[in-house]
């Protein structure tokens, strides 16, 4: 699941929708009671409908969710799972975090937990290299889940591919070949940059050095690239790769993130950042966060006046009308209008109050 998935579902809006999550566990035996408790909540989930329903207008929904949770395997789930049911959708997600034990009806999905739990987990990129074929993952940690689009995975189909090069001694075989290389590894950073337009996330590549050469010759992309694992990849099972590119990637986020106190100590003798929830708040929904830094355990309750401009902490999120993490909603904020975040230690910016921005102007 990416933001993109995420943004589709919070577009639809019918009612009743539906949400189930929960966590689920990886391994046995702890597994053996994922199906139970998804059973259970499923039939939760049918007594409320029927509660509010007749049965010819739940039963629609209630069809989508039994066909839905049949499709389970639950031999390949990871730490959570979140079922969406409507009359416009269906649809499963297992995920590589854990969700709270949730059955919501409303008028669209819910997908707060999923957004917070995306907000604060490592998610990257990776991009394995190939004429048969590239594919392209989504990692969290050392899970990576391939992305099947329109695009992705994709083959080399042209001269020095699946074709045959030209059989004419007038022509440079090896240089014609290089050409519609570097055709087919274009297509494949442009269909990459439409993907990461919609989710921002840092980039790992695979591949044979050749290929690797050829990709940073034409990509546009190439900034984003935050680590390399060289060698042939084609046949490696995700799970493997997945076990050899974390480590890399979990290295270069680590210098990343000193790299980025560089930066907001030279906002700060610029006169271009901010401090504490209340102001980082404010700069965030004005667009004007470039960078926000902020501990990874840090949480907070908060009012929002009229204007949506002024946080006020609170000591209780169970309080009536009250926003139960602000700081998340700030990460959304900045992360929806174009800027970076990137997580500190804790008490690592006690001396911004846990939170800090580099600001765009």
């Amino acid at each position: 699941m990416n933001r993109n998935d995420v943004r589709l579902l919070q577009a639809m809006r019918s009612y009743p929708s539906l949400t189930i999550t929960l966590p689920t566990h990886r391994t046995s035996p702890d597994n053996r009671q994922d199906p139970i408790r998804v059973k259970n909540l499923v039939t939760e989930a049918g007594n409320r409908l029927m509660k509010e329903f007749s049965r010819r207008e739940a039963e629609p929904i209630l069809t989508r969710l039994d066909a839905l949770t049949k499709e389970i395997d639950y031999r390949t789930t990871l730490d959570g799972l979140a079922l969406f049911v409507s009359s416009e959708a269906a649809q499963a997600f297992v995920l590589p975090f854990t969700l709270n034990e949730r059955v919501v009806i409303d008028e669209t999905f819910f997908t707060r937990d999923l957004v917070f739990a995306m907000n604060r987990t490592p998610r990257y990129w990776v991009l394995a290299l190939s004429e048969q074929p590239t594919r392209l993952y989504e990692g969290v940690r050392e899970n990576l889940q391939e992305v099947n689009s329109s695009f992705f995975p994709a083959s080399h189909s042209g001269p020095g591919g699946e074709r045959a090069l030209p059989n004419d001694p007038a022509v440079n075989s090896s240089a014609y070949r290089d050409e519609y290389h570097r055709q087919f590894f274009r297509s494949i950073d442009t269909a990459f940059s439409e993907l990461n337009a919609v989710d921002p996330l840092p980039l790992a590549l695979v591949g044979v050095d050749r290929y690797l050469s050829f990709y940073r010759e034409v990509a546009g992309s190439a900034n984003t690239v935050i680590t390399t694992l060289t060698g042939n990849h084609d046949k490696t099972p995700a799970h493997e790769l997945g076990a050899l590119v974390w480590p890399l990637v979990k290295q270069s986020l680590a210098a990343q993130r000193e790299r980025v106190f560089g930066e907001l100590e030279a906002a700060i003798g610029a006169q271009r950042a901010a401090s504490t929830l209340g102001e980082v708040w404010r700069f965030a929904h004005e667009g004007r966060v470039a960078l926000l830094v902020v501990e990874e355990d840090y949480h907070q309750a908060a009012t929002i006046d009229p204007s949506g401009m002024i946080l006020t902490p609170v000591a209780d999120p169970t309080t009536p009308g009250v926003l139960d993490d602000a700081v998340d909603e700030v990460i959304t904020a900045v992360l929806d209008r174009g800027g970076r975040v990137v997580f500190a230690d804790p008490a690592a910016l006690a001396q911004h109050q846990r939170i800090a921005a580099v600001l765009r102007y």
